[in-house]
Formats: structure tokens, sequence, C-alpha cells
């Protein structure tokens, strides 16, 4: 099959929603309030989403040096290895027990990149912030605001109720996914397949600037101790953290390897940019390798990892390249929210969010 050529980047691809500056305000001030209730809980702040880490790995990202002129942009412009900081993540805002199961996140942070960087961003590293699963719960921040106001009044409430709501959801998950329906919307408030984050396979569901093109982002397993964990549900009855656990144990011994991988935007009509609940179709424009990540047999849950890691570091899309530059509503409501969350953390916890040398 001959594919359209890729879309050329292009300001105009974005389109702006008219009450875009009131729906981040709400979205700050949802986030605050989930921050300050966990925060004055456990006396110590946490991420508002993704704030239990699953494990912390250290990794090498190699830039493949056979790449076409469309591939070849941005940080992956030219052949080179790089510093990988990866952080395993479930997406909720407080810290709750494994058997309330909810999508994975990964975030990935590519140390020593140059070039042009995005406003704001300080350091040389690149972050790729992705989860497991190809779209978006909401079609634009205003939806998202919604969604939050609900789970801002759940918040480190009522642990065990939502491990009920979160085993009737799972059996509801299974069952539409029987039948071939996937709802985001039914996994983020629980229903998740309660899977092995080593053995998933990560999006990054946005677009971004890809050079002189635009792309979605794939991270995929491939080495064989990974692949053998892909869709395996862990068994969350040995105790709270039960999915980082057997992360620890499992990467005592695996050398895991991914794919890096892109997604050319080739028709905005079919891959739309400001609408991240549609997935783009591999069939009219397939992901395609650009890196190699590999993480050599460790302890994922060292002390000295998780406080250089998972205290002192911050994971944005708005961290990095302007080559790489997020698009879409959503990704414009990130940047702020992103930056209250790392101030908010930073404040409470005295503690210094840098970006590493």
């Amino acid at each position: 099959m001959t594919l359209s050529p890729p879309v050329p980047f292009s300001p105009e691809l974005e389109t702006f929603r008219a009450n875009e500056t009131e729906t981040i305000d709400g979205l700050k001030d949802a986030f605050d309030a989930i921050m300050d209730k966990t925060a004055n809980d456990y006396g110590h702040a946490v991420r508002s989403v993704h704030a239990k880490s699953h494990g912390i790995l250290s990794a090498k990202m190699t830039v493949h040096s056979d790449l076409s002129n469309e591939l070849a942009q941005g940080l992956f412009s030219q052949p080179g290895t790089y510093g990988v900081h990866m952080r395993l993540s479930t997406n909720a805002g407080d810290i709750l027990p494994d058997t309330i199961a909810l999508p994975r996140g990964l975030a990935m942070k590519v140390v020593g990149v140059r070039g042009k960087r995005l406003p704001d961003a300080d350091g040389t590293s690149q972050d790729f912030v992705m989860v497991n699963g190809p779209v978006f719960q909401a079609a634009n921040a205003e939806k998202f605001l919604g969604n939050l106001k609900l789970l801002v009044k759940t918040t480190d409430r009522l642990e065990g109720t939502k491990e009920v709501l979160s085993s009737v959801l799972q059996t509801v998950n299974k069952g539409m996914e029987a039948i071939g329906i996937s709802s985001p919307a039914i996994q983020s408030l629980g229903g998740a397949p309660n899977v092995d984050p080593l053995g998933e396979t990560y999006f990054s569901v946005t677009p971004f600037r890809y050079g002189d093109f635009v792309a979605k982002f794939r991270l995929k397993p491939i080495s064989a101790g990974l692949v053998e964990l892909s869709g395996r549900e862990v068994d969350t009855s040995t105790g709270d953290d039960a999915i980082r656990n057997t992360v620890q144990a499992e990467m005592l011994s695996i050398r895991a390897e991914w794919e890096f991988q892109v997604q050319l935007c080739r028709d905005v009509s079919k891959q739309p940019i400001e609408d991240p609940t549609v997935e783009w179709s591999e069939s009219d424009t397939p992901f395609v390798t650009v890196a190699t990540v590999a993480a050599d047999p460790q302890d994922t849950w060292r002390a000295e990892s998780v406080q250089e890691v998972d205290e002192m570091m911050r994971f944005s899309v708005w961290t990095g390249l302007a080559a790489h530059q997020p698009l879409g509503n959503i990704n414009r409501a990130r940047k702020a929210t992103y930056q209250r969350s790392a101030e908010f953390r930073q404040s409470f916890n005295r503690c210094p969010i840098r970006e590493p040398d």
C-alpha cells in the first residue's frame, strides 16, 4: 500500500478554543484541591496525577542511524545514545492500594539532548509522557475538567468503596472488551485490567511536532522477558504495593528492551490534531521504529533512585525541544497544570525539583 506523504507542520494545524484560559484555570483549581487533600493527609506532597510509582529504571536510548529524511527529525535527526530515566506509575492523584485497577503510565526523560528548546523548558532533557492505551479519555480540556471534578470529590476517600467499585468495573470492562469495545472512561475509574506495567505498550495519545512534520509516539516492548509479561495480570492480594514489588523482582533478572516508534500524521481529517479520543489507524499511517530503549537488570526501587527521580524530578511534555512541541488543546492545558504540580511539591516538601545535568 502506498502511504500519503506526511502533513507538513504548521502553527495553523492547531485550533484554539474560545474558553481555553478559563478551562485551564479550572484545571489548576481542581488539581490544587487534589494536591491539598493528599499532601495534608500524607504529610508529603505527591503528583496531582500518576502519584504512585511502581518502578524507577535507568536505561539508554539509541537513535538508529538508517532513518529516512521524514523520520530523521528533532531528537532523532542524528544517530546517538542517551541516558534515560524511566518512571512507571498508575494514573490516580492519590496513593491507592493496587487492588484498585487503573491505567498504567510511563514517563521518560532523555538526558543531554541538544537543540532549540521549548519556551520555559529548563535543562537539556526531552520528556515523553505516555499511557498504556492509544486514546485519551476526553476530547478536550473542558470535558476533562468535568471528569476531574468528579475525581476531586473522591480523592483519598473511601478506599474500601473504591476497591469494590474497581472490582465491578473490571468485570464490566472485560465483558465489553470481549465484544470488541474498549472504554477509557471505565478504565480510568478503576476498571482497567490490573496488568504488569513491564509488559505494556505505551502511547503518547496526543500529537506533537516532529520537526518538519507531526507525529504521535509509542514505546513497544520487544525483548523476550517483557513480551512474556504482555497482558499478564498482577496478583494484588499480596499487598497494597504488589505491583511495585512484582516489577522490582522481575527486573532483577530481565534485560528490558523497547522500540521507540513514531506515527506520522498523513491526513488531518483521519488523524485530527485537536481530538485525542480518535485513534490514528495504523492502516493509514503505521508506527515506525526510530530508536531502541534498553535497561539492564537492576533494582527498580533503590532509595537513591527514588529520591533522585520520584522526588526531585518532574516529567512534562513541555520539557524538551521546540522540534517536538506539544500540539492540541489537551497538550496546551498540560503546560500550566504540570508546572503547578511541580511547584506545589517543591514548596510543600522543601525539596528542589531540577533537571538532570
